[in-house]
């Protein structure tokens, strides 16, 4: 079996009290003009108590002699009925720091081990429409551990991730031809290949 296997078999309305990971709620609010409005959003159920994020992202980079490679995995997404290129993530833990689940995450999903060097702002997936956000944590590896020279991933039952490797340098052209193979490409993933390529033809 590979996980190009699952599909979607059906899809339909979800009732509240059946719904563990989202929520809908209806928001007022004022605009601008002073018109009272309303908005429809999407809500995760999972935030711990006492932290302002829902999850986080990781950038980890391999430094190989034949160039910089990111670590990626594919896996496979219901919602869009595809197999998803993305860099690992996972929800936070309670009483975690972001730094931690990205240690965390990093290690079960992908079985690297390594040590985080550097967060972004917090950032919301997709605002028009729900309240998700993360924080993208930068890990290094350290290659020459013995335990990054053979990592297993640590995956739970119902996850299957497919890990992989692009070199930085290819990250744009790589997208492209996943995509054209049917892959859907994650927004961090796609985003952070767009700055490469900009940041390569402006010579920054």
């Amino acid at each position: 079996m590979s996980i190009s296997d699952a599909k979607l078999l059906s899809q339909g309305p979800l009732p509240d009290d059946e719904a563990r990971w989202v929520k809908l709620t209806k928001i007022t609010y004022r605009d601008p003009h002073g018109a009272v409005r309303t908005w429809e959003s999407s809500e995760r159920r999972t935030r711990p108590a006492g932290t302002d994020i829902d999850g986080v992202g990781i950038i980890a980079i391999l430094d190989k002699p034949t160039g910089k490679e990111l670590i990626l995995q594919k896996q496979y997404r219901p919602p869009i009925d595809k197999v998803t290129i993305e860099v690992p993530a996972g929800l936070m833990d309670a009483g975690e720091t972001p730094e931690q689940a990205a240690v965390r995450e990093l290690k079960e999903e992908t079985g690297y081990v390594g040590e985080a060097v550097e967060m972004s702002p917090v950032m919301f997936n997709d605002p028009g429409f729900c309240n998700t956000n993360l924080r993208m944590v930068h890990v290094r590896i350290n290659m020459s551990l013995p335990e990054n020279q053979d990592p297993k991933p640590e995956l739970e039952e119902n996850e299957f991730i497919d890990v992989f490797t692009v070199r930085l340098a290819d990250l744009w052209e790589e997208c492209k031809r996943l995509e054209a193979e049917g892959y859907a490409i994650d927004a961090r993933v796609g985003t952070f290949a767009e700055g490469i390529l900009t940041a390569q033809r402006l010579q920054l």
